[in-house]
């Protein structure tokens, strides 16, 4: 098994009640569910537009652009130089609701804007011109295992030609009849800065392989991750449990009834206070 390294620079965590890595690392350390939150917003404000474009914006380019913000302001890059990978299990299933009853009712008044926002890559293509970033990008959606793929290809990028890549994955509820056939549940939007060398920003290392036959995931051992189970971005959940706690540990993540990418993350820099909660009684069933 050809092991690899990377590095991670920049963490970004976005749920409701959990509005940046801050809230949520502690969070993801604790059994205990967190309490609701009086409040909460159900999606964030993406800083990167003007007040009338996030009037405008669908809930996965909101997701998608403050989670890929908050990772490179914790990175400290520079967003028009970095390639980007986004991934959604299920892409804008709101805005594909309101198309679908649109169509059943009278086509003649369907959106353009709506239509061009239920495209698969429409966070992308919004990032590029919200970060003023001629990097390429990639969309990509693998189902129950988007996050896992995506993982995958941004940490091959890195292996090969990009000096550091940026990681977006967001999901959000289902909506009217399409609840019946697709059970995505709340809003959860994740990032990472990947770099194939060692920074001063680094957080973890990233040793990571191809598994074959493939590992379960990892039971979640917070109430945090334990409540985001539903949302078709759940499959991220483990790394970022993993990410939370200043012990290393080993995980799979499945990209198939066949396959897995196995990670070893290893933290670089420990807090200089626990979080409530971390230790190595937490991650032991995951842990070499």
């Amino acid at each position: 098994m050809n092991r690899h390294a990377a590095y991670v620079e920049g963490i970004a965590f976005w749920a409701p009640g959990l509005p940046d890595w801050a809230a949520a690392a502690p969070a993801l350390c604790d059994a205990a569910p967190p309490a609701p939150h009086e409040g909460a917003r159900r999606i964030p404000v993406p800083q990167w537009l003007s007040a009338g474009e996030r009037r405008r914006a669908p809930e996965t380019v909101a997701l998608a652009l403050e989670a890929g913000r908050m990772a490179l302001q914790a990175s400290g890059r520079r967003p028009e130089d970095l390639p980007s990978v986004f991934v959604s299990a299920h892409g804008d299933l709101p805005i594909i609701d309101t198309l679908c009853a649109t169509l059943a009712s009278d086509a003649l008044l369907l959106s353009p804007t709506k239509f061009l926002n239920s495209i698969h890559n429409a966070p992308a293509g919004l990032w590029s011109m919200a970060a003023s970033s001629r990097a390429a990008n990639t969309a990509l959606t693998a189902h129950t295992h988007s996050f896992a793929a995506g993982a995958l290809e941004a940490l091959l990028q890195c292996a090969t030609d990009a000096p550091a890549v940026l990681l977006v994955g967001c999901d959000t509820s289902s909506t009217g009849p399409l609840m019946q056939v697709t059970d995505s549940r709340g809003t959860l939007a994740v990032a990472l800065v990947l770099s194939a060398e060692r920074s001063a920003a680094a957080s973890h290392r990233l040793d990571w392989a191809l598994q074959s036959p493939p590992q379960s995931p990892p039971a979640l051992c917070s109430g945090a991750a334990q409540a985001l189970t539903h949302n078709g971005m759940a499959d991220a959940l483990p790394l970022f449990e993993a990410l939370a706690n200043p012990v290393a540990c080993t995980l799979g993540l499945p990209l198939s009834a066949w396959q897995s990418l196995q990670l070893h993350i290893e933290p670089l820099q420990p807090p200089a206070n626990d979080p409530p909660g971390c230790g190595p009684d937490v991650l032991a069933n995951r842990t070499e």
